[in-house]
């Protein structure tokens, strides 16, 4: 693809004016149904696509059209509205569409879904298309405009876009660059038209310079013309980048109006493993962890594994503070009395941080790490599950497993450590959960084990089981690990076991990458082992927690312990995630941080939710001021409206979700003796009825395919080439560079 793409013949505006006369059953005076319901009108794109996924991930209901599909439904009048107890019904809020005027559609539809924009006050996505007249905008291909690659790029919310849909945004949004050969982003950045049609505007939410000029041209932007409203996005994007993922609310909240179903959060929880225990320690030089199964029989134990000093515990304190950040340690009461009985008489470790308990959020993390999944058999490397004579699995007991638990809790009560909840576990290892290869089922032990002892909230590995699942009566809560590895307290150890893990055979590595080569964090050349960490490691990890924490994921992280120890290797990523986040984000959209319960009844109450929208048992409209909701018994809804909306009760009214983003939020359910949630919206806020008289307005030409490079159609994940490296890409980058590797959430994970 050439920097420039000379495509103007191919979008060029019809010479059709069309008539839109007041559809069938139009209303007068009688106020309109709004369903809040979104129509995607889907191409097969990324663009569209990723809105999708937004959708999906926020638990707002949309029906999709599939423009590929033979059999789908023709968008015309009654498809889009009819007339419910007298009163004319909208039975979309928003649309969303391929671009202006999508290959697939015919004229007849493109004219149904102008009026009926028009005439209800529908507002429409363009998910992604041409700079044009046909969207307000010149020629993208023009001179003082530019079509191209937009990798690196540095765009800015305007004044309009920071007070209107992108308010939540601290103002700045790069385009991702992971990659020095693949082109990542296309788009076009255009002036709006000087001369607009008669009564159409045009208002730039989102700014970029303009490459070779001194003028900065839109990329997202307002049009309005006919009575209609349009946002027109001049980029292609995927659900996985940077600069989409900021974008993602915003794009919803200016389709809706604020008032939609569904609500989103940027969420961070971090987890310390190990609290109490001293870890054992990566070998450089046996390339491998005395003490632990990954060393071939017959290595040494560690004579110094890490351990936290009290001077790491207050360090820890004072830096919660200094950042108003809270962590979740997850406690082995059995390693302090370890401690002691290495010679001992106290453990002052311990004793400073159950002093400081209360700066903490505690979790079991059983007594002493036993592995409570299958009997492990370390006579080889990797371990295997021991089997008896008859060839079965040789399992943990129930009472080890639940001997681990109470033990804890004991521990804890007799020293003092009050502030647990005994709902949460964290196992060693997250072992008795499904360990593959050599463990592909749960330890049949551990439900009984876990219903006994009354948990609910199991915490699991998400690089194994993405999806909370069911353990007994329990739910799990998958956590991340992040490659700050628990064998590592000081950066040589941490540089030099990552450099292993993702280098090739024939550079000293254990050749995991040459094994699966969708791991995204393989390294071409190992990493300097005084700078990797600060340089490489610290901008990778921290930029994949971002990642995550903005695309409205509450599962946390973890790291261990031993991190806090020696070299303290776990601040400067938590710092860095912390730092970058600002970075993003307006004051009045914080990190979400919540502790293990809460984020298992956040995907538990999703998943309720998800399942009640997809089965077609939810109902939402607006009326007006007033939005109903309709959901099945003990289903809670996910909602957002604006600031100063409340929930009517039967006597009086109460307050309504939290603020977030500039909006109020949360979950709700039906007040007492009510069957369905009512909530009235502020004055200000409640959009504007439209006139039905009839428009005039130009049905544009069908959109000709739009470029997509390859690091759209295939994500390219930040890795090797994403590490803190500029480069000028806007003329260097082919789509035709060889791709890199696929994968996009990070590789192979080194945690217990």
């Amino acid at each position: 693809m050439g920097r420039r793409a000379r495509i103007a013949a191919a979008c060029t505006v019809a010479g059709l004016v069309m008539t839109l006369a007041p559809m069938p059953g139009a209303y007068a005076a009688t106020t309109p149904r709004i369903d809040l319901r979104l129509l995607v009108v889907d191409d097969g794109g990324p663009a569209v696509g990723a809105i999708v996924a937004e959708l999906d991930s926020t638990g707002v209901p949309y029906t999709r059209i599939d423009l590929a599909s033979a059999g789908r439904p023709t968008i015309a009048a009654a498809f889009l509205s009819d007339t419910l107890n007298g009163a004319p019904r909208a039975k979309f809020q928003a649309v969303v569409m391929p671009s202006e005027s999508p290959a697939g559609l015919s004229s007849a539809e493109l004219t149904a879904l102008a009026s009926y924009e028009a005439q209800f006050g529908i507002r429409q996505v363009d998910a992604y298309t041409y700079a044009g007249a046909s969207v307000g905008l010149n020629w993208g291909t023009l001179p003082g405009a530019y079509a191209g690659t937009l990798d690196g790029v540095q765009a800015q919310v305007t004044t309009a876009g920071k007070s209107g849909p992108f308010g939540y945004l601290e103002g700045g949004i790069t385009f991702e660059d992971n990659s020095p050969s693949v082109s990542e982003s296309y788009g076009y950045i255009a002036t709006p038209l000087a001369q607009q049609a008669a009564g159409a505007t045009f208002t730039p939410y989102v700014e970029a310079p303009i490459p070779g000029t001194d003028t900065r041209g839109s990329l997202v932007g307002e049009y309005a013309h006919d009575g209609r409203r349009e946002l027109v996005v001049t980029f292609v994007y995927n659900a996985y980048q940077r600069q989409y993922r900021q974008l993602a609310r915003g794009i919803v909240e200016w389709a809706t109006e604020g008032i939609h179903l569904g609500y989103d959060r940027n969420y961070f929880a971090l987890h310390v493993d190990d609290v109490f225990m001293s870890d054992d320690r990566w070998d450089t030089v046996l390339k491998c962890t005395p003490g632990d199964v990954t060393c071939p029989p017959g290595s040494n134990p560690e004579e110094h594994p890490s351990r936290m000093s009290v001077a790491d515990a207050q360090y820890l304190k004072q830096w919660q503070q200094d950042h108003n950040f809270k962590v979740d340690l997850a406690y082995n009461g059995g390693g302090s009395e370890d401690f002691k009985a290495d010679g001992n008489s106290t453990d002052p470790l311990a004793a400073q941080l159950i002093a400081d308990q209360s700066a903490y959020r505690w979790i079991n993390h059983t007594y002493q790490h036993q592995f409570l999944g299958c009997v492990q058999d370390t006579t080889v490397v990797p371990w295997r599950c021991t089997t008896n004579a008859s060839g079965q699995t040789v399992w943990t007991s129930q009472a080890d497993i639940t001997s681990q638990i109470t033990n804890n809790r004991t521990w804890a009560a007799n020293n003092g450590l009050t502030n647990v909840d005994n709902t949460e576990l964290v196992t060693g290892e997250h072992s008795g959960l499904v360990t593959n290869p050599q463990q592909p089922t749960d330890n049949p032990y551990l439900a009984p084990s876990v219903n006994n002892t009354g948990t609910r909230w199991l915490a699991s590995d998400a690089s194994r089981e993405h999806d909370q699942r069911a353990v007994g009566n329990a739910l799990t809560v998958p956590r991340y690990p992040l490659n700050v590895f628990y064998n590592a307290a000081k950066t040589v150890e941490e540089v030099d076991e990552y450099n292993w893990i993702y280098t090739s055979r024939a550079q000293g590595g254990s050749g995991i990458c040459e094994d699966n080569p969708a791991t995204s964090t393989c390294l071409p050349t190992p990493l300097d082992v005084n700078t990797g960490y600060t340089d490489y490691i610290v901008p990778l990890e921290a930029r994949l927690a971002v990642n995550r924490a903005i695309n409205n994921d509450p599962r946390p992280h973890f790291v261990h312990q031993s991190n806090y120890a020696e070299d303290r290797i776990a601040y400067p990523v938590m710092e860095r995630i912390l730092n970058d986040y600002d970075a993003l984000y307006a004051s009045d959209t914080p990190l979400v941080n919540l502790r293990q319960k809460d984020i298992g009844v956040e995907l538990q109450r999703r998943a309720q939710w998800k399942n009640a929208v997809n089965s077609g048992q939810v109902t939402a409209y607006r009326i007006g001021d007033t939005v109903t909701v309709s959901a099945p018994s003990g289903v809670l809804a996910e909602a957002t409206m604006p600031t100063g909306t409340v929930q009517k009760q039967l006597i009086g009214s109460t307050a309504f979700g939290s603020a977030y983003a500039g909006q109020l939020s949360g979950w709700v359910g039906p007040g007492l003796t009510q069957v369905n949630v009512t909530l009235k919206l502020p004055a200000g806020e409640v959009p504007a009825q439209t006139a039905m008289t009839a428009l005039r307005t130009t049905i544009a030409k069908t959109v000709a395919s739009l470029p997509v490079p390859k690091g759209v159609k295939t994500p390219v994940p930040a890795g090797p080439a994403a590490n803190g490296t500029t480069i000028n890409k806007l003329t260097a980058k082919s789509t035709k560079a060889a791709s890199t590797s696929t994968a996009t959430q990070g590789g192979t994970r080194s945690a217990r």
